[in-house]
């Protein structure tokens, strides 16, 4: 079992900046890629970035300039540097992981539990 646990979310004045971790823990051999949502209540859920394992980043129109991903491959943990928050970047943040718990299984996608981000315009 793999658990991934989100930290870093809070309130900020628009126009501020957060930086959000989620960190993997448990039976993990590699992880293919890390994933940063966000869903506000009656939405669909966006996908905002995206990390591989070798690093390289894709993120959301809506975020690009903003927003960077980042990872500690080392300790299993993937950031969200968050800049010039918009009111409407308000919503709750979720990461997940595509992990492999051996060498010769197959990839399983864990989810957060999420973190809540709230910015006052």
């Amino acid at each position: 079992q793999v658990q991934l646990v989100e930290s870093g979310g809070g309130l900020v004045q628009a126009g501020g900046s957060l930086r959000l971790s989620c960190s993997a823990s448990g039976i993990i051999f590699s992880i293919s890629a890390m994933d940063w949502y966000r869903q506000v209540p009656g939405k669909q859920r966006e996908l905002v970035a995206t990390i591989t394992s070798s690093g390289r980043a894709n993120y959301a129109d809506s975020v690009k300039g903003r927003f960077t991903i980042s990872k500690d491959n080392a300790e299993n943990t993937v950031y969200l540097q968050m800049n010039s928050l918009k009111f409407e970047d308000t919503a709750v943040y979720t990461c997940n992981a595509a992990v492999r718990s051996t060498y010769s299984s197959k990839a399983i996608v864990y989810w957060g539990q999420g973190t809540q981000v709230t910015v006052s315009s």
